[in-house]
């Protein structure tokens, strides 16, 4: 390819609603163009990437035993009514009607399809076990889309669905899948790390992400991990031990009552004011969950981790109260407590959730919906709570302790990539699919799922592998191996040898361009950093001694070398990608 013949629009300045790097190198390079809110054309070098990636998909599915189909992106309301989520996914399902009036939506995952044909194809144990899956569009209405192709509304998947005829077979394939997406990230060059996550709107009992670890902003979520075992878990999942802490007031306070607390709104001006440690206090948070006030227990020194909440209650949708919605809460009971006051007391009417570091609290302080006093010296006795429901709604924090071994945890921030679900009975069972046993039983298939996000690992690559300059490409994803470049185009040596190269490495099976853009060298060497082509042959001035300059952009290494020194180089490289 001619890089005058190639389509891409290379930009100095950075997109203004580009937050992260992956992003804005995209846009700046010339891969994407965005079309509307979450939603992006995928130019030609993006195309080739996603492609490539795709291929290392292709390939090491096949390789674990996996069949490639290809399902439909419109999905009928009925077979989402059969599993019980058309009314349950929430928000991020987009809804829609045809001409005849039949509800649809564009599918934003693929177990209700995968299931309808397992049971039609699927009848007999002599057929499993069995893995399918395909590469294909997606479609989830996200509230916020952001960070360009790692949140984004329309994006490429790779989704694989395993039925199997016991527990035994689902996690033989578990831990095959698990090993297939190890080759899978290691091809695309991104070091990951499996974690234990929630499952979400998927299901499921065990579930593990895979995460590109990295100290940029683009990180979606804490990950917290342990050195010394393989305990690692995202923050929406991580448990820990906690280390020892005052969590009995019998020592402050001689009796429960009532005490005046002015302007004590924060936890730490409370504690100050009564002088005790922040463990003593019970904090009381009050979240709306599907449109509906939730109250949550927490020792005070502890934050709540919303998707825990969420999943204890059993709800959809969750975000904290707002003043206002706080205010109406406290009218409806007969209460004007403002935030800072607020308790369980008088509540019992809400959901209340207590997280486990509630259970072993005593003689504390909390709230009673009473601007300005607070309880102390409180049991949860004392509280008047009819259902006190328990769960671990606790944010782990590092440095408490690894559940498996002891030893501290540290945290870093991780951009998913892949995640692998245990999905058991979830879809088969609602939705009638069954196979036939040894002894003719008709019995439900174990299901697990598997996704990989091909959009997402393209640009986690890029945020991965980047510089001030532009992307570096890994060899076996970037869009082209090579770009030649003559520092100019007047000089006839120049173009000669360049264009002798050029040729020379197509003809070997190498992807290169030539640039033969009448350009400064300047311009021609910054597209071909931001671009990320992971080598560089520039001739120039050295060509008059048989020279040409050989660039490595992962390494930014240059050497002077003859220019068959340079080819077989670039040949060598590209034979051993994986």
């Amino acid at each position: 390819m001619k890089m005058s013949k190639l389509f891409v629009q290379t930009l100095r300045e950075v997109p203004s609603d580009a937050e992260v790097i992956s992003h804005q190198l995209l846009v700046r390079a010339g891969y994407i163009r965005k079309l509307t809110s979450g939603v992006y054309n995928f130019l030609p070098l993006m195309w080739k990437v996603l492609k490539k990636v795709e291929n290392i998909i292709r390939d090491e599915m096949d390789k674990a035993g996996a069949q490639e189909l290809l399902m439909p992106f419109v999905q009928p309301k009925e077979l989402w009514e059969e599993s019980g989520r058309w009314g349950a996914y929430g928000g991020e399902l987009m809804r829609l009607k045809d001409r005849h009036g039949r509800e649809m939506c564009l599918g934003p995952t693929h177990e209700e399809i995968i299931t309808s044909i397992a049971r039609d194809g699927l009848k007999s144990y002599k057929q499993l076990p069995v893995n399918l899956y395909q590469i294909q569009s997606k479609f989830r209405d996200e509230r916020r889309p952001r960070f360009g192709l790692l949140r984004g509304r329309e994006f490429i998947m790779k989704d694989a669905y395993s039925f199997a005829s016991s527990q035994e077979d689902l996690e033989k394939e578990y831990q095959n899948m698990w090993q297939a997406y190890t080759n899978i990230f290691n091809r695309c060059g991104l070091a990951t790390k499996a974690v234990q996550s929630d499952s979400g709107a998927i299901g499921g009992n065990v579930s593990h992400e895979f995460m590109v670890i990295t100290d940029t902003d683009a990180g979606e979520n804490d990950v917290f991990y342990c050195d010394d075992c393989d305990y690692a878990a995202n923050s929406n999942h991580a448990i820990s031990k906690l280390p020892q802490a005052v969590i009995d007031g019998a020592g402050y306070f001689n009796k429960t009552e009532i005490v005046s607390t002015p302007n004590c709104h924060s936890i730490e001006q409370l504690a100050e004011f009564l002088k005790i440690q922040p463990t003593l206090i019970l904090k009381s948070l009050v979240y709306i969950i599907d449109k509906k006030p939730v109250i949550a227990l927490i020792r005070a020194d502890k934050a709540a981790e919303e998707t825990k909440l969420l999943n204890a209650v059993g709800g959809l949708e969750i975000r904290i109260a707002t003043s206002e919605e706080i205010a109406e809460v406290m009218a409806n009971h007969g209460f004007k407590a403002v935030p800072g006051f607020i308790g369980p007391k008088g509540m019992s009417d809400l959901t209340i959730i207590a997280d486990e570091t509630v259970k072993d609290m005593k003689n504390f302080v909390v709230g009673v919906n009473e601007t300005d006093v607070h309880m102390v010296g409180a049991n949860l006795s004392d509280l008047g709570i009819t259902d006190l429901k328990y769960a671990d709604i606790r944010l782990v924090e590092a440095g408490e302790f690894c559940p498996q071994c002891g030893k501290p945890l540290k945290v870093t921030r991780g951009i998913e990539v892949g995640n692998i679900f245990q999905l058991g009975t979830k879809y088969s069972k609602p939705m009638n699919g069954v196979y036939l046993d040894t002894d003719g039983i008709a019995k439900p298939y174990i299901m697990g799922c598997y996704g990989i996000g091909v959009t997402r690992t393209a640009a986690a690559a890029v945020e991965a592998h980047h510089d001030e300059y532009g992307i570096k490409w890994p060899l076996a994803i970037a869009p082209y191996h090579v770009i030649v470049v003559p520092v100019s185009e007047k000089e006839e040596q120049q173009v000669a040898v360049a264009n002798k190269i050029y040729e020379e490495l197509r003809s070997s099976g190498i992807e290169a361009v030539l640039d033969d853009r009448d350009e400064r060298p300047g311009v021609k060497f910054k597209d071909a950093d931001l671009i990320g082509f992971p080598f560089r042959i520039t001739v120039g001035k050295t060509i008059a001694e048989g020279n040409v300059e050989f660039v490595t952009r992962s390494t930014n290494e240059k050497l002077v070398i003859k220019p068959e020194e340079a080819i077989s180089r670039v040949i060598e490289a590209v034979k051993n990608i994986k």
